[in-house]
Order: C-alpha cells, then structure tokens, then sequence
C-alpha cells in the first residue's frame, strides 16, 4: 500500500552502518567548547569518587564502631557521609549544568550550519525534497543530536569512570568477592549485542515515520484552502490516521526494545547480588571474611550496576542519535548541483553596473530530469533519452531593449528565466552576459544585476517596507519612491500602519494583485540594469496595469528586460517577441511582423481578441485561451 504521504515525502533507506565515522564527525562539533567538557568531566570523576565514601564507611561503622559501641565514630561516619551527598550533589548540578549548555551551544551551531547549507543548494533539490522533511532536519533530529552531548557522550565518560573506580575499589577490598559479582558481566554485553540492532533500527523507523507526518503536515496547512473547497476533510483526516498510526507502532516498537533492556540489567544486577551473597555466606560463617566488608560489596555492586544501567540508556540516546545524523549528515554532505565554480571571475560582469546588459543563450538545452554527478555535471539516466524542455534555444537580448517570450502552456517561458536566475545550469550550450559565460560569474553578482517579479509571489511575514527593501539598503523615502511608480504607494497608505503594517505569513493578509504589486516595487527598488518579468501583470486590474506599463516604459528606458507574456496586449510594443513551442522557438520578430506571417503569434494573438479557438499547426490539440498561455 501507497504511503499517504506520497511518494515525495519517502525517506531513502539508510542501512549502512557508519557507527565510527558518525560519532569522530558529531565529536569535532565538541572542539569549540572543550573547556565545558572538560570541567563536566572533573565533575563526574569527582561524583563516582565519592560514591566511595558510602561502602568504605558502612564497613567500618559494622565492623569496627558497633562491636567497640564507639559512638562518636558513628557521629563522625554519618557526618561524613552526609559531606560525601551534598558534595555529590553540587557535582550532579554542576556537571548537568555543563553538559546542558554544551548540548546547547553545539545545536545552535548545528542548526546554523544545516540552514547556511541549504541556503546554498540548488532549487532542484527543493524540488525533490518537500519542506517538512527538511523542518525535520532542523528541529527532531538537532534536538535527538543535542540529548547526546546533553545525558550521552560526556555522561557515559562518567559512568565508565565511575565503573572503572568501583571495580577498582571492589577488586583491591576482595578479589574472590569481586570475582563472584563479575561473573554475570559476560551475560551484560550478551545481552546488550542481542538488543543493539533492534534498538537502532526502531529509532531510525520514528525518525522516517516523524518526517512524513511533518511533510504531510505542512503539504495540508498550505494547501488548507483547497483541502476545504473540495470537502477533502474526511479524506485528508484518514490519511493523517494512517500516518500516525505507523508513527505509533514505531514508538511502541522502540518503546518495548527499551523495555526490555532495562529488566534485562536489573535481573542481572540481582543474580549478581545472589553470587556475592552465595560466595560471601560461608567465607563469614569460617570468619575470614567480616560482614561489613560484605555489606560494603553489596553496595558496590548495586552501585556497580547503576552505570551500566545508565550506559544502557546512554546507548539506546546513541542509537537514537545515530539514526538523526545518518539523516542530518546526508543533507549537509548533498553539494549544490548549482554553485560557484573555483576559478569565477571576482567582480561583476562589464557594464553591469551601469545599464549596459546583454544576455545571450546559444544553443541552450534544457531537462529537468537530467541529474547531475557531485561535481555538477549533467548526466542523462541510463537507456533514457532526456525530455528536453528546451531545445536548441538562440536569441539575444540587447540593452535598452524588450524580449517577450510567449507560447503554450509547458513551452519553456519560465524556464528561460529561471535558467537566466542560475536556478539550473543547462545540459547544453551556453548563457553568456555581457560576453561571459554565467557559469564563469559568482552566483551572488549574477542575480544582483537582476530584477525578478514572478508569478507566484512570496512575500515574508514582516512590514511592508522590509519586503519592498529586501537585501537593498534603501531608506525610507527610496522605498515610497518605488512603491509609487508601481502605483502600490496608495493601496499601501489605506493600510493599518501604511509602510510599517505587518504582513501575515505569505502576505496571506493582503490581495493577490497588492502582493504582486509589493513585488514589482521590490523588484524595481534595486534599480537593476536588467528587468526579467514572469506573468507579472497576470494578477492586477486593467487599471493598475496601466499605471505598471506607464511605469516600465520610463524603467525600461537603458535596461534590458525579458518579459514572459501573459497578456499579448502588454508586449506589443517589445522590440522582439520569441514564440516558443515544445521548447523551440519557431517564431521571431515585432508584432507587427508576427501577425502579418499568420502563424502561432497571430492565432494567438486572434485568440486573445475573443476571435475564437484555432488548431496549432503542430499538433492536433486546440491551443488554450490566452488566459491559460504561460
């Protein structure tokens, strides 16, 4: 059966064990903070030091202060013994305290470092990867990893300390004792060796299982408007119940491994009991053995015990941790399949600082379903020939001067532009600006010479004027001056709060056409030499529009814009109009040039005139309204 979740929201099955590498890789993020793990671990040697004091006095109180009545030792025994807690005591907190803010600091660092990366990687991976598996990365799993450097790593040093001392003290009051409580200890990493697998498998089982409830998660709540519409509750409820359920029977699976485990020591620690018991009883009874020393063994061992106990906890937060870093480490180690190359030029290209841009695609080919190697070269999969989405495109965009790019829905409009933004790399020819190859410029100088007002707008939960001035160190005046040549700054002052009215997450809390405008202002406040326009009238009123289109003539002026037609009636003045088709461009010129040839344009063109719907000549399906055109 089809996870609920869709095939999008699977995680890769990760069955290699990397248990070694894992653990040096998570303990390099403990360099910056060794103070910290030093004291902790003073701390606990401390701690196991004065868990001591308890059996080396009870032997002597039993044996040497009762036979002689000398009360004055006893006083003496129980204030040192309630010394020995309080100093016990402030060394918990102490070493608690430590190892907190080192799980701290080391989260922080980690989570700074797991969004820095994906802020470096490539839309095509956020393609791939929905947003609730990565929110996952970032929340569950750091905080699975920060348990570990909290109550696992420095902690289980203690406990070994601790185990080391008291089978020291153990061995040097009587080895024969010490031989008989030791022996169930082969039975201890027999039972922790049965238990390992299963403990680990059903940790990474939760992990998966928590990563398609999060991607569901947030796939529903965007998308609850449509949910709604459809009546799709009951539907989406149901699925939900599934995926819960499944994450249910993984925790019970991890619940009862964990379960298991710790009877499994307990029943241990008391056979051990019962050997010291056995061995001691006729050794006492011929008197070479007194019964304080093995009161003082009894204690030892169950104090003997209580780190491996804790070590088997210590072992099942590993085990947790290891299945979130196997997934936290596949993320950080996936390389942008669009990045800078090692030699890019260190400056802007020439002319872009001013208005002079030229952009140029020769031969470009294009497929989203190329993938690429670690080093970022374009492979097709094997026995498939790629489905281009473009296919040989050629046209240059001169400075100071319009390219529209229209055509059918699936054409390969949009995809020109996020081609010219570097979201992809073609497989295939070059993108030059200004002469260089794109590939050849840093990411971060390509797309500053470059306004982008986009469809689908996204707009961040904040005040206006941040959103118009983005990444542009714009005052307050520039702002309001680019809002009021997109004809935003009157909507934006009927606004609670005008510039200063915060937006809901999205700009959820403002209409389609006043986000689109938001964007446009945004777009034009950093006064880029060069315009890309996908669709972006497409959700405004006639009216408005005519305010942008006033705006972008006096805008246009010196710049090179490449506009994505929605409405042909916006782009008859542009000094070429490229018609794609399939990913070709089959047509080329003005308008005027293009409705006299009587091809796609002009039945496209009579299309949006309300003329009526006419055949392509290329396909037997009837083109769309314009309405559709993308």
């Amino acid at each position: 059966m089809t996870s609920p979740g869709g095939t999008i929201h699977e995680e890769e099955a990760l069955e290699r064990s990397y248990d070694s590498q894992l653990m040096r890789r998570l303990l390099g993020y403990l360099r910056p903070y060794l103070g910290l793990v030093g004291g902790a671990l003073v701390l606990l040697a401390i701690e196991g030091m004065l868990q001591l004091v308890g059996p080396f006095l009870t032997r002597q109180v039993i044996d040497v202060a009762i036979p002689a009545g000398d009360t004055a030792f006893l006083a003496q025994a129980t204030g040192a013994f309630v010394l020995a807690l309080l100093a016990q005591f402030a060394c918990s907190y102490g070493q608690t305290w430590l190892t907190s803010m080192l799980g701290q600091r080391v989260m922080r660092d980690l989570r700074m470092q797991i969004f820095t990366h994906l802020q470096r990687l490539s839309v095509s991976f956020f393609d791939r990867n929905p947003a609730g598996r990565l929110i996952t990365r970032v929340t569950s799993d750091v905080e699975t990893l920060n348990e570990l450097f909290t109550a696992g790593v420095v902690a289980g040093l203690g406990d070994l300390f601790a185990l080391v001392a008291i089978a020291i003290a153990m061995w040097l009051v009587d080895w024969k004792l010490a031989s008989a409580a030791f022996a169930v200890i082969p039975l201890v990493v027999i039972v922790s060796r049965l238990f390992r697998k299963t403990v680990r498998d059903s940790y990474r089982d939760v992990r998966l299982r928590l990563a398609r409830i999060n991607s569901f998660l947030q796939e529903r709540i965007s998308g609850m408007r449509i949910v709604q519409l459809f009546g799709r509750e009951a539907d989406e409820r149901r699925k939900f119940e599934e995926l819960n359920r499944d994450h249910l029977v993984a925790n019970l699976r991890s619940i009862t491994a964990y379960a298991l485990y710790f009877p499994a020591i307990e029943l241990l620690t008391s056979v051990a009991l019962a050997s010291l018991i056995v061995a001691g009883a006729s050794r006492v009874e011929a008197g070479t053995l007194t019964i304080g020393t093995v009161a003082a063994f009894l204690q030892l061992v169950r104090r003997f015990f209580e780190p491996v106990q804790d070590l088997s906890e210590k072992y099942n937060i590993i085990q947790s941790a290891m299945a979130s870093s196997e997934r936290v480490f596949k993320l950080l180690d996936t390389p942008p399949t669009v990045a800078d190359r090692v030699t890019a030029a260190p400056a802007v290209p020439p002319g872009s600082a001013g208005r002079a841009v030229e952009v140029r695609f020769e031969d470009v080919w294009f497929a989203y379903d190329v993938a690429h190697t670690a080093s970022g070269r374009a492979e097709a999969r094997e026995g498939e020939e790629p489905e281009w989405v473009l296919k040989g495109v050629s046209f240059t965009a001169s400075p100071g001067k319009t390219t529209a790019l229209v055509g059918h829905t699936g054409a390969g409009k949009t995809t020109i532009v996020n081609l010219l933004l570097r979201f992809y790399d073609p497989q295939r020819g070059r993108i030059l600006l200004n002469g260089m190859d794109l590939r050849d410029l840093p990411l971060r100088e390509v797309r500053r010479v470059m306004g982008y007002v986009q469809q689908e707008i996204f707009l961040f939960a904040g005040d206006i004027a941040t959103n118009i001035r983005l990444a542009n160190p714009l005052d307050d005046s520039a702002v309001v001056s680019a809002a009021r040549q997109v004809g935003a700054d009157p909507i934006v002052r009927r606004l609670p709060g005008g510039y200063s009215h915060v937006l809901g997450e999205r700009g959820a809390s403002i209409s389609v056409g006043e986000r689109q405008l938001l964007s446009f202002a945004r777009a034009i406040a950093a006064d880029p030499p060069l315009l890309l326009l996908d669709e972006a009238t497409s959700a405004v009123d006639s009216e408005i529009e005519g305010d942008i289109q006033r705006a972008l003539r006096v805008l246009q002026a010196g710049r090179t814009t490449i506009a994505v037609a929605h409405r042909l009636s916006t782009i008859v003045s542009a000094d070429e109009i490229l018609v794609l088709h399939h990913g070709e461009v089959v047509e080329r010129g003005t308008h005027g040039t293009l409705v006299r040839q009587g091809g796609i344009y002009d039945r496209l063109w009579r299309l949006q005139l309300g003329e009526g719907e006419v055949v392509a000549p290329s396909a037997g399906n009837r083109l769309p309204r314009v309405g559709a055109v993308r």
